[in-house]
């Protein structure tokens, strides 16, 4: 893996505790790719990058057996510690040098994960572990969430994008400026005849504003932040929050809001004939 981070138990913890994970409906849309691909199987699926296990665990469901793999102890031991499913388990390995032989995995996921890995080399070392019509899914999101709480949408919305912009200093050099354009260039460039793209798949859900404010805190610029200036850090969340709650007309940080979040993502299959 190219950047190490989210590796401390604290860190971990808070993302078990606030990160989302992607919809039931967006992983049907993986699962419905990969069947409609003849001679898929469902053996074995693998989760790269897999922090502590959200997305994992939907995949258990679907095959024999599902494999998580991580760099960081502490976000698997959060995976093992909350996720008690037989036919889960986890293993600590670089995105680029995954424990599975060639031609033996069914699907390989990355869900908000591959923009921290060496890019060609995971995509080298999926291909070489995949089996012939095994299928790549390589799922992300927006930073720019969305909340609505009953006709003052737009005003939290102008808040929580001064919330972003204040973090955007502190986005990570690796990340580049756009995720997005990641993505979307691997996609084109990936020379497998069957591909899908999808820039737009929005999932909601309600949560409770404290988990919103829990889940930027969570992000990667936020932490370089909390870092670099702790008190600055809690003064901007702590701002944020209170701004957000004096719109709402409410003064508890539970109070529900509908969180929306805008995924993108490519699937791809790997050709039998390889």
């Amino acid at each position: 893996m190219a950047v190490r981070l989210f590796e401390d138990k604290e860190h971990a913890n808070s993302y078990w505790k606030y990160r989302i994970s992607p919809s039931e409906e967006l992983i049907s849309k993986v699962l419905q790719f990969h069947k409609n691909n003849k001679n898929s199987s469902y053996d074995l699926a693998v989760d790269v990058g897999c922090g502590s296990g959200q997305g994992t665990l939907l995949l258990a469901p679907h095959f024999t057996r599902v494999v998580g793999t991580d760099i960081s102890p502490a976000q698997l031991e959060m995976g093992r510690k909350r996720v008690n499913i037989p036919n889960i388990s986890y293993r600590e390995s670089p995105a680029e040098e995954l424990p599975f032989e060639d031609g033996s995995v069914d699907l390989v996921t990355a869900m908000s994960a591959f923009h921290w890995f060496d890019h060609s080399r995971f995509l080298q070392e999926a291909h070489r572990v995949l089996k012939p019509h095994g299928c790549l899914a390589v799922l992300n999101y927006t930073m720019d969430m969305e909340l609505s709480y009953g006709d003052c949408s737009e005003t939290l919305n102008h808040i929580c994008n001064e919330f972003y912009s204040a973090l955007r200093p502190f986005r990570n050099p690796y990340l580049g400026s756009n995720s997005f354009e990641l993505y979307k260039k691997t996609y084109d460039s990936l020379q497998y005849p069957v591909k899908e793209w999808q820039d737009i798949f929005w999932v909601r859900k309600p949560v409770p504003l404290s988990g919103y404010i829990g889940m930027v805190e969570s992000f990667s610029a936020f932490q370089a932040l909390l870092k670099k200036d702790p008190e600055e850090a809690r003064r901007l969340s702590q701002d944020i929050e209170q701004r957000l709650l004096g719109a709402m007309g409410v003064t508890s940080s539970e109070t529900e809001v509908v969180m929306g979040v805008k995924y993108f993502y490519f699937l791809a299959c790997k050709p039998a004939d390889d």
